[in-house]
């Protein structure tokens, strides 16, 4: 038995991981991290509109991030600027759900569960989920992955190619929103936006091509999922949090090496230079 919900918990963070990686590299590409973090805050609101309803709290987050992620690229274009219109729905969203969640009455509710994560209560149904979130994700970035990079590298080259800029926009948000359904069990509402952009940010100085960061993120957050795990129930700390401890003390780790390696190469180009 314990080894099934360890099992369990380990293919949830990979699964997260791996869905996350992609998409966490287009959010630091295109400086959106803010996004992230917006959607997660708002997913509480979903959380307390499925308790309401006696539905699935998956249906609920995902209904309340897409609609998010719906609005945001709607009023984007229309003279709102995205940090703000970000901002105004990310806290709205938040406070109102926690203020519905406390009125409801003969439900038990763990907020700590929701705002942290519970990835050791992940059962077969929550790991079907994940899973198929992120087979869905890594199949819409992988279909649209030249449209989606042209239109983050040049929107204006994109447009010439008759590539729409404003739809690889909604297409990223949406998955971006599938993203944070499938991973407030795993890491929580406060905590998905750290494996979005903390694997995509070690990754980048490591990787030479788009492809190999994102293949690199991917690795960073499993081992980071697992490694945190581990971590956790070694030292019986609450295991999202101690996930992002771990891939945060990688991007630290990994830095600084690959910092040293170049300082130690700029030191051993001056010296035979200085030969020569």
């Amino acid at each position: 038995m314990l080894n099934d919900f360890l099992y369990r918990a380990a293919l949830a963070g990979i699964g997260v991981a791996l869905a996350a990686a992609p998409l966490g590299c287009f959010v630091v590409w295109r400086r959106m991290a803010f996004f992230g973090d917006a959607t997660a805050h708002a997913a509480m609101l979903g959380v307390a509109l499925s308790l309401t309803l006696s539905t699935p709290i998956f249906t609920g987050v995902l209904a309340i991030s897409l609609a998010m992620a719906v609005t945001v690229s709607t009023l984007s274009g229309r003279g709102y600027a995205m940090d703000t219109l970000l901002g105004v729905m990310a806290h709205s969203s938040l406070a109102i759900g926690l203020v519905c969640v406390s009125f409801l009455s003969g439900v038990r509710i763990d907020l700590m569960a929701y705002l942290f994560g519970d990835i050791l209560a992940v059962g077969k149904t929550d790991l079907a989920i994940i899973w198929g979130g992120a087979i869905l994700v890594l199949a819409m970035v992988g279909y649209r992955w030249s449209a989606l990079l042209l239109s983050t590298l040049s929107p204006d080259l994109a447009r010439a190619s008759g590539i729409s800029p404003r739809r690889e926009q909604l297409i990223l948000l949406i998955a971006l929103a599938i993203v944070v359904a499938v991973a407030i069990k795993v890491v929580g509402v406060l905590l998905i936006a750290a494996m979005l952009i903390i694997p995509a940010a070690t990754a980048r100085k490591l990787s030479r091509t788009p492809e190999a960061m994102a293949l690199m993120a991917a690795i960073i957050g499993a081992c980071a999922s697992v490694a945190g795990l581990a971590v956790s129930y070694r030292f019986d700390s609450p295991t999202g949090p101690t996930i992002v401890c771990v891939v945060a003390f990688l991007f630290v780790v990994l830095n600084g090496l690959q910092a040293t390696v170049q300082r130690i190469r700029t030191l051993l180009s001056d010296e035979r230079q200085a030969f020569d």
